[in-house]
């Protein structure tokens, strides 16, 4: 996502890894909390904080502490449990992802 001023969105377009991610990721040391990637998102998948995260979508959390170690291992750890969260929720990924935030209370 181009709105990050400190380029902390993981993979960025200009990485390998960037066309084989099922998400992006936000590394938790890059990133000053401006905020500027919430309404960015276009899947309404980024929260203020862990509190106002969806329970339903707590699993990505890991998911985005595993990929921010970086290796090849672990950035496959992290795809392996978004692939499972996309596959357990077939439900909301049914939604647009414009309409999917508004879903999210009903999940």
């Amino acid at each position: 996502m181009d709105v990050c001023p400190v380029d902390c969105i993981h993979p960025r377009k200009d990485e390998a890894e960037f066309a084989q991610a099922t998400m992006l990721y936000i590394h938790p040391e890059e990133c000053i909390d401006c905020g500027a990637c919430v309404p960015a998102c276009p899947v309404a998948a980024i929260y203020e904080s862990v509190d106002a995260t969806p329970a339903h979508q707590k699993d990505l959390i890991e998911a985005n502490f595993v990929y921010r170690n970086g290796d090849p291992d672990t950035m496959a750890q992290a795809e392996a449990i978004v692939q499972k969260h996309v596959a357990d929720h077939a439900d909301i990924m049914a939604v647009p992802a414009a309409e999917r935030q508004a879903a999210h209370a009903r999940f």
